[in-house]
C-alpha cells in the first residue's frame, strides 16, 4: 500500500490514507481517492472524479470528471457488507458514469473487463459481470447481476434488466429495453428488445469468413423457424453444425439462466 514516487497528484486532490497509487498515475484537481482503492500503473483520474470503496483499477485506465467509481450498491438489501469492484486494464470511464460494488447475495464483486469504454452517464450495477472490449454508449443502464460477454455493444439510452445475460459479440440498438437473455452475436433492437437477426457487421470485423457466417445464418434460421421448442431447437444445433460459433450459441442457450430468451424473428 502507499503512493508510488512517480505518481503526480494535484495539491487539491484528496487521497485518503491507505490508498495504493501505482507508478506514473495522474490524479487531477479535486479528485477523491478512497482508503481501500488500488490504482494500477499509469492510471489517470481526472478532476472531480471519485474512486472509492474496495476498488481495484487496472493499468492504463482513465477516469473522466464527475465519474463515481466504487460507491455502494443501489440495492435496498445492501446492509454495508464488505464487497468490491474490479476494473480491467485500459478501460475508459467517461464523465458522470457510475460503477457500484457488489452485494453479499450476488457474489460480492462487480467486474468490468479490459479495454472497455463506459461512456457518459452509463451505469454498471451491483454484481454485474462485464467482459472485455465492451462498449456502453451514453446513458446506458446495466442493472444488478447482469452478465455481458466480450465485445458486446449496448446502444445509447438503453437498459438491461437484472439477471439478464447478453452473449459474446451481441449488439443492442439505441433506446432499447432488454428484459430477456440475448444469444451470442445477436442483433437486438426496438423499444422492447426484439431479437432481429445477427450482428453481421461485428462478425465481419472479427474476421469471421463467409462460410462461418453462412453456418451462423442457417443456425439462426433453425432457432427462429425450426420444429419444437426453442431449447429443443438449440439442442439440435450441436449435432447439425460443426461451427465453433454455432456451438457457442447452443451452449449459451442450454446453460442455466434466470431469464427466458428473446424469441428470434425471421432471418435477414
Amino acid at each position: 500500500m502507499g503512493i508510488h514516487g512517480t505518481a503526480v497528484i494535484h495539491p487539491s486532490a484528496f487521497v485518503e490514507e491507505g490508498a495504493s497509487i501505482g507508478e506514473d498515475c495522474h490524479i487531477g484537481p479535486f479528485a477523491v481517492i478512497g482508503p481501500e482503492v488500488t490504482l494500477g500503473a499509469r492510471v489517470t483520474v481526472k478532476s472531480h472524479a471519485v474512486v472509492t470503496g474496495w476498488t481495484a483499477i487496472g493499468d492504463d485506465c482513465t477516469i473522466w470528471p464527475f465519474a463515481c467509481v466504487g460507491e455502494v450498491p443501489q440495492d435496498l438489501k445492501f446492509k454495508g457488507e464488505r464487497t468490491r469492484l474490479e476494473v480491467g486494464a485500459r478501460t475508459r470511464i467517461r464523465e458522470g458514469a457510475t460503477l457500484n460494488t457488489g452485494t453479499e447475495g450476488g457474489g460480492g464483486v462487480t467486474r468490468v473487463g479490459e479495454d472497455c469504454l463506459i461512456m457518459t452517464g452509463a451505469h454498471v450495477g451491483h454484481d454485474a459481470q462485464v467482459g472485455d472490449r465492451v462498449i456502453l454508449v451514453n446513458h446506458v443502464a446495466i442493472a444488478g447481476h447482469v452478465h455481458l460477454g466480450d465485445d458486446v455493444i449496448v446502444g445509447g439510452l438503453s437498459g438491461v434488466h437484472q439477471f439478464v445475460r447478453i452473449g459474446q459479440g451481441a449488439i443492442i440498438g439505441a433506446v432499447t429495453m432488454v428484459t430477456n437473455d440475448v444469444i451470442p452475436y445477436g442483433l437486438v433492437q426496438a423499444p422492447r428488445g426484439e431479437l432481429d437477426g445477427l450482428n453481421l457487421v461485428g462478425l465481419k470485423r472479427r474476421g469471421v469468413d463467409r462460410a462461418g457466417i453462412t453456418q451462423l445464418r442457417a443456425a439462426y434460421q433453425m432457432l427462429a423457424q425450426g420444429e419444437g421448442t426453442f431449447h429443443e431447437r438449440a439442442a439440435r444445433l450441436s449435432g447439425d453444425f460443426d461451427s465453433p460459433l454455432v456451438q457457442e450459441i447452443a451452449e449459451f442457450i442450454l446453460s442455466d439462466s434466470d431469464r427466458s430468451f428473446l424469441t428470434p424473428k425471421g432471418p435477414k
